[in-house]
């Protein structure tokens, strides 16, 4: 597939089904069926691994959806060519079929009620900090960060960055009364949860404690943070993972310590790329061990000894990494230990790994696995080296000739020059068959001219009698 291009069409067509409620520009019923056949002929279509920088997108807040309208305006840059001057409803249902893939109907009845849940909150909770939910970078994040990304140079990053293990990187991020009013709004926000008795929705499966930061307002200032500073590390640092086409994110903080989560078990992000910033405050453990990429198909597989690596947190200090970079947390020994998460997204890169098999770019044990191939297949071109050579060296022999000298001037076999080699094989074989050839013919030759010579003598015996 082609990452520049038109997309390439499928070898089987599916018809795509409209979902009710679209939106857009036709409302009726014929328009509905008159998208539904447009969208059919287009549905055999792929999306493009790399956004079209030149296409402006439409806005898409004025159309009916459980997704935010951002995403569509961003999946649209990776649209076939073919379909960007088609009509907005059209190119809004072509993209609503490829998105609810991820969106089962089940999926779709908890989005409304989420869209529900943050009403409510939007309704009755009151900020404490106004500051933090409309980001002004000057006073957000450390001096160094803010040139580094202002240059936005592959050199301007890494003048900032430590990579200590392959793939894992950081460094300084936000302003310590950045972290400390995050803190105290978290704090707040849980405080009027317990006071409203209100059920609050946890980050994730796996962290009993913590709040989903988009919940109550701070969605605006994440989408900030994620399309306007950590795209462009992601599209340096991890391209090969979607790290270019981020479209959506789930930011939370997570609370670690007594009366608290204590650790946090082996797994991956349902992510493309991570960031995590400690916010605080003061505490002991909490350390994240990092065991290498995986795949889907490898995550539960073992790990090598230099995909280990431990990282301890220092507040105000981000970290950057692979959503599929297996890890978990240490037990917080003592005190109160609080990050900041988002989970950036890829739905472009989500769409395109489904028609992958190899991804040896990223995966660790997918690399491997690739490697050991290769070194199998060296192996056995030098077995056939070994088993050309013994046989020209037998025929040698017994051709009874000098022959087998010939092959003295024979270069030393490797990968490079293998294919060389087994031509100069195949000529000298040749040559060798041929002048074996010339002998038996010669030899035969004699033979039938012998048997001549003694049938004339015996005619004339015969003719004398």
């Amino acid at each position: 597939m082609s990452s520049e291009g038109p997309a390439d069409r499928r070898e089987e067509s599916h018809k795509a089904t409209v979902a009710p409620g679209g939106g857009g520009e036709g409302n009726g019923a014929a328009s509905a069926a008159a998208a539904a056949v447009r969208v059919g002929n287009f549905s055999d279509r792929r999306l493009r691994l790399n956004p079209n920088k030149d296409h402006k997108p439409e806005s898409y807040a004025d159309v009916r959806s459980d997704l935010d309208p951002g995403i569509y305006s961003a999946l649209e840059r990776h649209l076939p060519p073919s379909m960007l001057e088609l009509p907005k409803d059209v190119k809004f249902q072509f993209m609503r079929e490829i998105l609810s893939k991820y969106l089962p109907e089940g999926e779709r009845n908890r989005v409304q009620k989420h869209k529900e849940y943050r009403q409510k909150i939007s309704e009755k909770y009151k900020p404490l900090h106004k500051e933090i939910y409309n980001m002004h970078p000057s006073s957000f994040f450390v001096p160094s960060f803010l040139e580094a990304i202002n240059e936005n140079t592959e050199e301007s990053f890494r003048s900032i960055i430590s990579e200590p293990s392959p793939g894992i990187y950081t460094f300084q991020m936000l302003q310590p009364k950045i972290c400390d009013m995050l803190l105290s709004e978290v704090e707040n926000f849980e405080k009027w949860v317990h006071e409203a008795r209100f059920r609050i929705m946890r980050p994730n499966t796996m962290n009993k404690y913590g709040a989903v930061l988009d919940d109550f307002g701070l969605e605006p200032m994440l989408d900030k943070l994620m399309d306007e500073f950590v795209c462009p590390l992601s599209k340096v640092f991890f391209n090969n993972v979607g790290g270019s086409s981020l479209d959506s994110h789930h930011g939370f903080v997570v609370e670690y310590g007594q009366n608290r989560d204590l650790e946090l078990g082996f797994h991956v992000d349902d992510s493309e790329v991570t960031l995590n910033v400690c916010l605080g405050k003061q505490f002991t453990g909490g350390e994240l061990f990092f065991r290498g990429v995986r795949c889907d198909r490898h995550v539960n597989s073992e790990y090598q000894p230099e995909e280990s690596y431990d990282y301890s947190h220092v507040p105000g200090q981000a970290l950057l990494h692979r959503g599929r970079h297996r890890h978990g947390a240490r037990a917080t020994t003592s005190g109160h230990r609080v990050n900041l998460l988002m989970w950036c997204r890829s739905s472009v890169f989500r769409e395109i790994k489904k028609y992958q098999k190899d991804f040896s770019s990223w995966c660790g044990e997918c690399l491997r696995e690739k490697k050991e191939r290769q070194r199998q297949a060296v192996n056995a071109m030098r077995k056939l080296e070994r088993v050309l050579t013994m046989s020209i060296q037998d025929d040698s022999v017994t051709s009874g000739k000098k022959s087998g000298n010939a092959f003295d001037d024979l270069p030393m076999f490797n990968a490079e020059n293998l294919q060389s080699n087994l031509k100069i094989i195949n000529y000298r074989c040749i040559w060798g068959w041929l002048d074996a050839a010339i002998m038996e013919f010669s030899v035969g030759f004699f033979m039938l001219e012998g048997m001549w010579e003694a049938g004339k003598e015996l005619r004339k015996k015969d003719i004398e009698v």
